[in-house]
């Protein structure tokens, strides 16, 4: 028994489906008993270093952190990569997602140091296993550039957020980029990037973007629609009515052209 429950041999897999299932649903106590049962099976049918019983050590990690039970998620990801770092190796892709996951898990525990190096991990693996452009690794970037704005290293961030950038316009094509969801996490990051900046003419592009993909994947209505458009709507305000200098001094430093600062202002009613 575990926790007042019956273990079922031969169950495993069912238990584990029905984990996934009630995770799915926002049944986080329902999915936990199952998972709990799951691993107990797999353990002692295959072992404590079986792939199944480390996927379900992993699951286990995430509905844990979903939980704010960061201690108890923190041990499952580091057994998960312990797990699948030998079973399969420094580089496998399984290992590379429970890397992934103790970044973010780091993230919200404010270990930023610990979740830097746990992300260039993750980086540097999906690179050298999937390529520079395939989505864990651009998905790695973005992570990656979150971080940095986190630590306040503006420039770094902007840097990976633009590398990002480039690579799914190399992976999906240029017009497709704004209608992909991964995408519009990157743009968006980089407009309030720009916005911290002081950039506000930058951020209102990449917000507008952000906007438009949004209202084409999600509709109008879906909430992440609304505040985009709340966000250009207030940098509309803060351009029209309280600091159009700022135009003016992103045109002088040069972080946007002449011609394009020309257009905004009269598109914007300010020439």
């Amino acid at each position: 028994m575990l926790n007042g429950l019956v273990i079922d041999n031969g169950m495993e897999w069912a238990y584990y489906n029905l984990g996934l299932l009630y995770t799915d649903q926002g049944k986080l106590v329902k999915a936990e008993q199952m998972y709990q049962r799951a691993l107990q099976g797999y353990e002692k049918a295959r072992g404590p270093e079986h792939m199944s019983t480390l996927d379900t050590v992993n699951n286990l990690g995430s509905l844990y952190a979903d939980q704010g039970k960061l201690v108890e998620a923190e041990q499952m990801y580091q057994r998960a990569l312990q797990g699948y770092e030998k079973a399969r190796g420094l580089e496998h892709t399984s290992m590379l997602g429970s890397v992934n996951n103790l970044g973010n898990l780091y993230t919200d525990q404010g270990k930023l140091v610990e979740a830097e190096q746990i992300y260039q991990r993750a980086l540097q693996g999906y690179e050298k296993a999937r390529g520079p452009e395939h989505m864990s690794t651009l998905g790695s970037l973005n992570n990656l550039g979150l971080l940095y704005t986190e630590q306040g290293n503006l420039v770094e961030a902007e840097q990976i957020y633009q590398r990002a950038l480039q690579g799914y316009e190399k992976a999906i094509g240029v017009d497709n980029i704004t209608t992909y969801p991964p995408v519009l996490n990157t743009i968006e990051n980089l407009g309030s990037l720009f916005e911290y900046h002081g950039n506000i003419v930058k951020a209102r592009i990449m917000y507008s973007k952000a906007f438009i993909g949004s209202t084409i994947v999600f509709g109008p209505d879906y909430p992440r629609s609304q505040s985009l458009q709340d966000k250009v709507n207030t940098l509309d305000i803060v351009i029209k009515n309280k600091a159009p200098n700022r135009v003016e001094e992103s045109m002088n430093k040069g972080t946007l052209s002449k011609s394009k600062c020309h257009k905004l202002f009269r598109k914007l009613g300010l020439r």
